[in-house]
């Protein structure tokens, strides 16, 4: 098929080749849509996000090396007028506000439409979101717990879990922090994983830097 002069530009980042195979070759059908690039690691996609300019980047989350949301900032750093969509398989809190703080302007999860796909895709390219139901559920739910003048993340979280995260700003790793607080090691991994994900973060070296700027190792 014939593709458009103007047509939308896109680049695919996935690890899996299948999937960057089977993405391409149904984008490739469409007249306005022409895949320009495909990379296999976050690094990748920023070197051809780079060289190509893609309108559009459907990007992976969960991916070796650097990942999805880190790939994201960067495509955005050295491409601020491509847009990313993220399409994944994972809807959990900790992979969705980071990616959209990122610069992603729309997140899919993997059991999208054919058809809805592309329609994410020209709407991304005229600036416009698109979010998966589960996901736009998860933003309006956390949105709505939020009190501007009153709460902050910090309030959402138990005094156990206060705990963990002040340990973790200090550098602490899991087996001192289960030793410090007597508890066992899979304890906290539960906390870590529940403080990552009230405070919408990736990972632990997240949340310590997070805590040190909000002041929550200097408050004791």
């Amino acid at each position: 098929m014939t593709t458009s002069p103007d047509a939308i530009t896109v680049m695919i980042v996935d690890d899996h080749e299948m999937v960057r195979r089977g993405a391409c070759s149904y984008l490739e059908a469409q007249p306005d849509i022409s895949v320009v690039a495909q990379a296999g690691t976050g690094e990748e996609a920023v070197k051809l996000a780079q060289e190509f300019i893609p309108d559009v980047v459907l990007m992976d989350l969960v991916m070796p090396g650097m990942d999805g949301v880190e790939a994201t900032r960067r495509v955005k750093n050295v491409s601020p007028r491509t847009q990313i969509i993220i399409l994944t398989s994972f809807h959990q809190d900790e992979y969705i506000f980071p990616a959209l703080q990122a610069g992603a302007i729309s997140f899919l999860l993997k059991d999208v439409k054919a058809a809805d796909l592309l329609e994410a895709i020209r709407r991304a390219a005229r600036g416009e979101a698109t979010l998966h139901p589960k996901i736009a559920m998860r933003v309006i739910k956390t949105f709505r717990s939020l009190d501007p003048e009153e709460s902050t993340p910090f309030m959402m979280l138990t005094e156990r879990e206060m705990e963990v995260l002040k340990l973790i700003a200090k550098g602490y790793s899991n087996d001192k922090i289960a030793e410090e607080l007597v508890i066992s090691v899979g304890t906290v991994k539960g906390h870590v994983s529940n403080i990552l994900s009230k405070l919408h973060l990736v990972d632990r070296t997240q949340a310590a830097a997070y805590a040190w700027q909000e002041g929550i190792v200097r408050r004791e």
